[in-house]
């Protein structure tokens, strides 16, 4: 990480709108922080910046913020872009450019590239975020919002950017094994992509930064930490695909995690099964309608996709924020986006066995996958994985149940090369397993 200057500021916050590249240090004494164009005023020479607490910095960022949902349905179906009035336009505003913080510059610089998506179909509407991944208008989402949680195969979408701009857009391709989607904004313009950052090398600890439209509110910031990493969680979802053929387990389905549904849109489908996701947890306030929005770190990159929320127990399933948030991590997120403009689908990873929790087993001294069958021909078999093994480690990530392993391996690539730490009879061994593909 790059050190903070002699004004308390990273140098690498405000560089030109688009430009991901950090200007070079100067020495100490010299350092000039650049100034940036953000909304519709320049934040010129700053004098001086406090970052504050994290505990407070939630309030650091004024906001003009409309509902987007109450102006998006009269322009459904527009095909040129709408300037919307000022009052809902999503940019972040900065009243005073001498006293800016981190949380500030960082929403101001991701600011152009998180969206807010209207989605309306025979069967309902909703609205949520996404984050522009190039310069031609590719937007990645959830699968839950592009589709209304499958609802609507032949939905309407529309795309409010930073501007105020709203655009047609049509789905490019879905995923819904880790519940991802890719739009196309349908315009001309150029747009402003997403940095990315390696979700490998957070820390629990870490500021997180939230930026979506949480209950059609465009524009939201919201800060925390990162709660916890390398988190499972158990999705109930009505697009899941035919579960046929892939590795199946008898762990604890009963979980308070849904889909943080948007404005207008409501988890009232029957679930038919549940998806196992691999997430970044965080308490950084996320509510329906941030999905597909952006989790940030403290330059204002990409470390994930915020897709689901605890619940509290509410009749509906959602209560809103109670500081337990997921997000998917950016580098599943960059690889599944990657296959998914390139062909329409994205591979995920099939071990072939049957898993359960090893803690649930009589005489359990510890926690893992236990493997129940290793399915004749599957890849677990063709490694030398049985019956009977605890798998407590897959590609250098603990796994301390079935949920785990399941996640951790949709998260490779189908057909890729798995490190798997079994505990057999005792021992430990590391095996390395060519994994196969889910249908």
């Amino acid at each position: 990480m790059t050190e903070n200057n002699d004004k308390g500021i990273p140098e690498y916050f405000f560089p030109p709108v688009g430009d991901a590249t950090p200007p070079p240090v100067a020495p100490a004494a010299e350092q000039v922080v650049p100034e940036t164009f953000v909304g519709p005023a320049a934040v010129r020479e700053r004098k001086q910046s406090k970052v504050a607490p994290l505990v407070a910095v939630a309030v650091a960022a004024a906001l003009v913020g409309g509902i987007a949902g109450a102006g998006v349905a009269t322009v459904m179906g527009g095909q040129n872009a709408t300037n919307t009035a000022s009052n809902t336009i999503q940019g972040i505003t900065i009243n005073d450019s001498e006293e800016v913080s981190t949380v500030t510059a960082v929403a101001a610089k991701a600011s152009p590239s998180v969206v807010t998506i209207a989605v309306t179909g025979t069967e309902g509407s909703g609205t949520g975020s996404g984050v522009i991944l190039n310069k031609e208008g590719y937007v990645l989402t959830n699968n839950h919002v592009a589709t209304l949680d499958g609802a609507a195969s032949d939905a309407k979408i529309t795309v409010q950017d930073n501007d105020g701009n709203i655009y047609p857009a049509t789905i490019v391709g879905t995923d819904p094994t880790v519940d991802m989607a890719v739009l196309k904004i349908q315009s001309e313009s150029t747009f402003t992509p997403i940095e990315w950052a390696d979700s490998s090398k957070l820390n629990v600890g870490d500021l997180t930064i939230a930026l979506g439209a949480p209950l059609g509110l465009a524009g939201t910031v919201t800060t925390g930490i990162v709660s916890a990493l390398n988190r499972s969680i158990q999705v109930a979802s009505s697009s899941v695909p035919d579960s046929s053929g892939s590795d199946s387990g008898s762990g604890d389905s009963s979980n308070p995690f849904n889909f943080d549904f948007g404005q207008g849109q409501s988890q009232t489908q029957t679930q038919s099964a549940s998806i196992s996701i691999p997430v970044i947890q965080t308490d950084a306030a996320i509510n329906p309608g941030n999905s597909g929005g952006a989790l940030l770190d403290s330059k204002g990159r990409l470390i994930g996709i915020n897709v689901a929320i605890a619940s509290a127990g509410s009749s509906e399933g959602q209560s809103g924020s109670i500081g337990v948030g997921f997000a998917l991590p950016s580098n599943l997120a960059k690889r599944v986006s990657t296959e998914l403009i390139e062909n329409q689908k994205a591979s995920h990873g099939l071990l072939g066995a049957q898993v359960s929790d090893a803690a649930t087993k009589d005489g359990s001294t510890a926690v893992g996958a236990y493997i129940e069958k290793a399915v004749d021909g599957g890849a677990a078999a063709a490694a030398g994985i049985k019956a009977g093994d605890i798998v407590t480690q897959f590609n250098g990530v603990r796994v301390t149940d079935a949920n785990d392993l399941t996640a951790l391996v949709r998260t490779a690539a189908g057909g890729s090369e798995a490190t798997v730490v079994i505990n057999r009879d005792g021992r430990q061994q590391t095996i390395k397993v060519q994994l196969g593909t889910l249908k």
